[in-house]
């Protein structure tokens, strides 16, 4: 993977864990650096979804692979922050 590729990952990623800790409701007790991990991983995870599903690559926006990227950010926010909440409790 080139520089300019590795950027974009952590551009996009950073975009797609902002939108899903903002979907989620309440405050999250989680690094601004773990939502950005946890928005490329789902920024990858969603184009891998997409693709199998056969809407990764459309005319226009592909509006169906954000919305999937979207809600795994969100589901991945909720799961870190439940975890990282409870081990800086114990």
């Amino acid at each position: 993977m080139a520089v300019s590729g590795i950027i974009s990952a952590i551009i996009i990623g950073l975009i797609i864990g902002a939108l899903g800790r903002l979907v989620v409701p309440g405050r999250q007790s989680i690094p601004i650096w773990l939502t950005i991990v946890i928005g490329i991983v789902a920024a990858l995870i969603g184009t891998a979804i997409a693709g199998a599903l056969g809407v990764a690559d459309t005319r226009g926006i592909d509006w169906i692979e954000l919305i999937i990227q979207v809600v795994l950010a969100a589901v991945g926010v909720i799961l870190t922050a439940s975890l990282y909440g409870r081990r800086r409790l114990d």
